[in-house]
C-alpha cells in the first residue's frame, strides 16, 4: 500500500455508486459539489489529458491508483470491479470514499 502524503490534497466524502452503460459499462461515484471545488483549484497543476486527475482511492479496505475523470462539471470516481467485489458494492449502495491527490 502507499502512504498518504501529508502535502497531497485529500478528501473523504460518502456517495451512492452508480452504473453507466454506456458502450464500456462501468460503475461510478460522483464527488459532491464542496469536494469538486477543492479539486478545481489544483486541477491544472496535476490534470493531464481531457481534464482527468490522477488520485489514490479508498474505499473500506482496498486501495488503488485511478483517475478522477471531469463529467457535468463535477469529477467521478471510476469503481474497478475488483474494488466493488472486495467489499461486495453494487449500483445504489452508498461509500465512503478516501481520496489524495498529489
Amino acid at each position: 500500500m502507499e502512504p498518504w502524503l501529508s502535502e497531497s490534497l485529500q478528501i473523504e466524502f460518502s456517495a451512492e455508486i452508480w452504473y453507466w452503460r454506456g458502450p464500456s459499462p462501468y460503475f461510478f461515484v460522483t464527488v459532491p459539489a464542496q469536494e469538486c471545488k477543492e479539486l478545481k483549484i489544483i486541477a491544472s497543476r496535476v490534470s493531464y489529458g481531457w481534464g482527468m486527475i490522477p488520485a489514490l482511492v479508498r474505499i473500506g479496505g482496498v486501495e488503488w491508483k485511478t483517475s478522477l475523470f471531469p463529467k457535468d462539471g463535477s469529477y467521478i470516481v471510476p469503481l474497478k470491479d475488483s474494488v466493488r467485489k472486495a467489499e461486495q458494492l453494487e449500483a445504489g449502495d452508498t461509500v465512503t470514499v478516501r481520496l489524495a491527490v498529489n
